[in-house]
């Protein structure tokens, strides 16, 4: 599996995440466009991932809830901006339950050979928000849902025998 490098330099209200897939930059994007897909590794392995819309289209809207075994929901919603292709996907995210604090991902796909790195940078509106994201423990759910991802990819790539 890869690894995911964060990075959330002092003093800027910036989170940079960076990993990279054995899998072509189509492959990827379908991964997060196609909620079939999205909800097989979206977020940490101990939730179950519930996609209410995802209008993968400029000004389309988005919103899913992570539930976990106790039936506790947390719920993120957000705007589609701009073309989503394969060159690159822009959107907002707000997690509901820190209503008013909303971030602006991009997110690109760049390919090298047969591998594709994922760049997501993350803009918040304070650096008070951002370290707020830093230390709800972003970066475990980050790490389990991209190896989900690698897993996910690499069945899509297995043969069905």
């Amino acid at each position: 599996m890869g690894t995911t490098e964060i990075s959330a330099p002092d003093g800027l209200p910036f989170i940079d995440i960076r990993r990279t897939f054995k899998a072509t930059p189509e492959l990827l994007f379908r991964a997060h466009s196609e909620p079939d897909l999205l909800v097989r590794w979206l977020g940490p392995r101990k939730y179950t991932t519930i996609i209410e819309r995802y209008e993968v289209r400029d000004g389309g809207s988005w919103r899913y809830i992570n539930k976990d075994d106790s039936g506790n929901e947390y719920a993120f919603h957000g705007v589609f901006h701009g073309p989503q292709t394969v060159d690159g996907m822009t959107q907002t995210f707000e997690y509901e339950g820190f209503p008013g604090h909303v971030s602006l991902d991009h997110l690109t796909f760049e390919q090298r050979g047969d591998e594709t790195v994922i760049h997501v940078h993350t803009v918040f509106q304070s650096v008070g928000a951002r370290d707020g994201m830093v230390a709800s423990g972003m970066e475990s759910g980050v790490n389990d849902g991209y190896d989900r991802l690698d897993e996910l990819v690499a069945s899509m790539l297995t043969p069905a025998h």
